[in-house]
């Protein structure tokens, strides 16, 4: 009885509006009209065949190499921290703290950095590596890298309190019995933590496989995917609200979040979720 309230608004505003865009993938619904003309799985064949649909798929991979780039500094910040370290909570607080910045506000403060003579051209500049400047938003074989960079910054912060709380909840009395052995840090790393915080890592993973996937408030307020920075996500919205094309839109969705579960799967094939025992 106390569950039929969540229970109804669950259905409600979570596996109503799902069905419904399983629905729409099948039609070539506009978004204005009454009637929904179906069409089988015609935009499905159309996401994989039309080359300006498909080829925005390769921009994830900028995200996702970005996003293992993030989860290396993260966990690797997270490890020194975790041990005794001078003024570690000023440091916590430094890596955190972009993550609590909100995303308009992030992008507005690359958009200055990266411009034609901003911040960091004149850094580089400042270094002698002048040679190095150019058009970081406007040059379609760097944009994404720079893109992808904002993300690394922003985002960095969370993977590090995942992985750092993670760390903390491991007994102080194995790393005690490891110096007492002659383990140093790496060896520490190695068999006690990098196995305590399995089960994180994967999680992670799997986060950054559909953060990769789904990535839309960076790009479009920064360059609004103009030179090639235009994602999966960026995609499907323009194609539903500007080209009015609802239905195909709709099947885009579908396939991204078939992706994110066929990669989840596999995730827990590859690395499957275990007890782990320390002692």
């Amino acid at each position: 009885m106390f569950l039929a309230a969540p229970l109804v608004l669950l259905l409600l505003f979570t596996y109503y509006p799902v069905v419904n865009m399983f629905w729409y993938s099948l039609t070539s619904w506009d978004g204005l009209d009454k009637t929904k003309e179906f069409v089988g799985l015609d935009n499905y064949v159309a996401v994989f065949t039309r080359p300006d649909i498909f080829k925005v798929f390769f921009v994830s991979l900028f995200y996702l190499g970005g996003s293992v780039v993030q989860m290396a500094l993260a966990l690797y910040f997270a490890t020194i921290l975790s041990f005794s370290t001078r003024f570690k909570s000023f440091f916590k607080g430094i890596i955190f703290f972009p993550y609590m910045i909100n995303g308009v506000a992030i992008a507005l403060i690359f958009v200055y950095f990266f411009q034609p003579g901003g911040t960091l051209d004149s850094l580089l500049e400042q270094l002698g590596a002048g040679g190095l400047v150019q058009q970081w938003l406007g040059n379609p074989s760097v944009i994404n890298v720079s893109l992808a960079g904002t993300s690394v910054w922003r985002y960095m912060g969370l993977n590090f309190v995942l992985f750092l709380g993670a760390i903390q909840s491991i007994p102080g009395q194995l790393y005690e019995a490891a110096e007492i052995d002659g383990a140093n840090r790496w060896q520490q790393f190695r068999f006690i933590i990098a196995p305590g915080i399995k089960s994180i890592i994967g999680l992670s993973f799997i986060l950054a496989v559909s953060g990769s996937l789904a990535v839309f408030e960076i790009p479009f307020i920064m360059t609004g995917g103009a030179n090639g920075s235009e994602t999966f996500v960026i995609k499907t919205v323009k194609m539903a609200f500007t080209h009015n094309k609802v239905g195909l839109a709709s099947a885009m969705a579908v396939v991204l979040l078939g992706i994110v579960l066929i990669m989840t799967w596999v995730q827990r094939k590859v690395v499957p979720e275990e007890k782990v025992n320390l002692t």
